[in-house]
């Protein structure tokens, strides 16, 4: 027996003791692995996406203190969830944590509750990310007509944006194979794209637009109105924003080789090269952006006119073609992750139609149908942008407030549930619990602090969205959880097992119920457990 077959079948075993067959191709080596949480984060790019986020509120402290700090914390989160992606990888992931890990009385209310916030949180990631390539593709425009004087509708950004999120749908539909090789790629652009700019901006940048380090370090410059303590962490949402959705290597789980440390690994990787590299790319940006930082936040897209005044409109041009193109390489991965919990979460029989989401593709071996689904989803969020910018951005906020909320719950459980957790490969030992406590209250206190609007002084226009649609999401998933007769309580009891006679106990986490002991009366029959039905 060859190693890669041994470990290919230890990988089968540990997810049957789980309650699951093999139902994917594993195929993605422990780098593909590290490569999709990596690419997701996209670093370059997503400071791009968000950096409107920190230069009113704070400017260069915010942007590299800001970051600093919030990369810190952010690895905390990373540490406690890849503690039990490694006790358990599977696709179903944050639901499935919680509910092996909670109390009986609140394990199947609180797996429904983790499972629509995973599964919102990953729509509006794609719908985040995708606006924001769209966004870019818009910049470009407006660098290369005359004077800068084009200024893009709505309508042309949805109809941008709606492009890019179909020709992410055709790319996920490949095969698993060649996903998983795409990883590679993206990674190697997205470190080249990050060096380039970290050397060559310093080195281009005019003198009238260079600062001084008592500037771009100390000068705090406070455009929003809240207080400066307050305007630093509302700073956060970039770091938090770019440097999030790691949860993807956990949804890939079940496709990729060598799962409970590789999965892991990924995760802790991501986000330290992330911290590490986009320490140095917010450096490089404040040192190099003037003095006018309002008139920076005015524009459209704030890092295209720094690159504007240092390289010009060719070099501009030349070098923003590939940040649009690794920010359309994060939208890709995103989906791919995004359809991988969506069909973890339908094989559970918890999502609408689940009956037709949880079915694999007979020709591309990948699940078509919740590519589909998650898409329209977040040409659905693309729809705020006619409620205007305020609107739009809130994708941004909910992106992180929604996947907090994921993450936070089974964290929690590990130690305030019922249970008997056992790590795997990856433990942290004695610093498990410090580690997880000082994760959950970061991601508490800062899904609060999200949900206010960005200034003081504000209108219906330039509320925050973010409570309206994540609220709203909850809400309704709720009212279905509870609805008389129909509802999830009188039919959902956490993870389905398919896989006959299952009864085996791994790393302290409890296999998936039987298939046959679970009847969806909502739906009228039970999800399909055969993988070749084709969509």
């Amino acid at each position: 027996m060859t190693n890669k077959t041994a470990v290919q079948e230890a990988d089968e075993a540990l997810l049957a003791s789980l309650g699951y067959k093999q139902e994917f191709k594993r195929a993605f080596t422990p780098l593909e692995v590290f490569g999709i949480a990596f690419s997701i984060i996209g670093l370059l790019p997503s400071i791009a996406s968000v950096l409107f986020y920190a230069i009113p509120n704070g400017g260069g402290p915010a942007m590299v203190w800001g970051w600093m700090v919030a990369s810190i914390f952010i690895l905390f989160v990373g540490m406690a969830m890849a503690e039990l992606a490694s006790a358990a990888p599977t696709s179903g992931g944050l639901y499935f944590w919680t509910f092996s890990l909670s109390s009986p009385r609140w394990r199947s209310l609180l797996c429904w509750i983790v499972g629509y916030a995973n599964t919102i949180g990953s729509v509006a990631a794609v719908a985040s990310i995708d606006w924001g390539c769209a966004v870019q593709i818009m910049a470009a425009a407006n660098i290369g007509s005359t004077n800068g004087t084009f200024e893009a509708t709505n309508a042309q950004l949805y109809g941008t944006y709606a492009l890019i999120v179909v020709t992410h749908t055709l790319v996920c539909c490949l095969g698993t194979t060649i996903l998983a090789r795409l990883q590679t790629v993206y990674v190697a652009l997205n470190v080249l794209l990050c060096l380039a700019v970290i050397i060559a901006l310093p080195a281009a940048t005019p003198d009238k637009f260079k600062n001084t380090a008592s500037f771009a370090l100390g000068d705090f410059t406070n455009l929003n109105g809240y207080p400066n303590g307050y305007a630093f962490i509302m700073s956060f949402l970039a770091p938090l924003w770019t440097i999030c959705s790691f949860d993807s290597s956990v949804h890939i789980s079940e496709e990729a080789s060598n799962a409970a440390t590789a999965v892991p690994w990924a995760i802790v990787g991501a986000i330290s090269i992330a911290g590490v590299l986009g320490l140095a790319i917010n450096m490089s940006l404040a040192f190099c952006m003037g003095t006018d930082l309002e008139a920076l936040f005015d524009t459209a897209q704030p890092m295209a006119a720094i690159f504007n005044n240092s390289f010009g409109h060719k070099g501009t041009l030349t070098l923003w073609s590939f940040v649009v193109l690794v920010q359309y390489m994060m939208g890709s991965s995103m989906l791919l992750a995004a359809s991988r919990q969506t069909y973890a979460f339908s094989r559970d029989g918890a999502l609408p139609f689940s009956f037709w989401l949880y079915r694999m593709n007979g020709y591309t071996k990948t699940p078509v149908n919740t590519v589909v689904f998650v898409a329209f989803l977040a040409l659905l969020c693309g729809l705020l942008a006619f409620a205007g910018t305020t609107a739009i951005n809130a994708i941004f906020a909910i992106s992180v407030t929604a996947v907090y909320v994921a993450y936070a719950i089974p964290i929690s459980a590990r130690w305030l549930g019922d249970n008997n957790f056992k790590p795997g490969p990856f433990s942290l030992g004695l610093m498990s619990l410090p580690v997880s406590i000082i994760a959950v209250v970061f991601m508490l206190f800062l899904g609060i602090v999200f949900l206010f609007p960005t200034t003081p002084q504000t209108d219906v226009p330039d509320m925050n969205y973010t409570v309206v649609v994540l609220g709203g999401v909850l809400i309704l998933s709720l009212v279905w959880y509870y609805f008389p007769k129909y509802g999830g309580v009188h039919w959902f009891t956490g993870p389905i097992s398919n896989i006959d006679k299952m009864g085996v106990e791994v790393k302290g986490l409890e296999p998936a119920p039987e298939t046959q002991d679970k009847k969806i009366e909502a739906e009228g029959s039970t999800p399909s457990n055969a993988s070749a039905e084709g969509a």
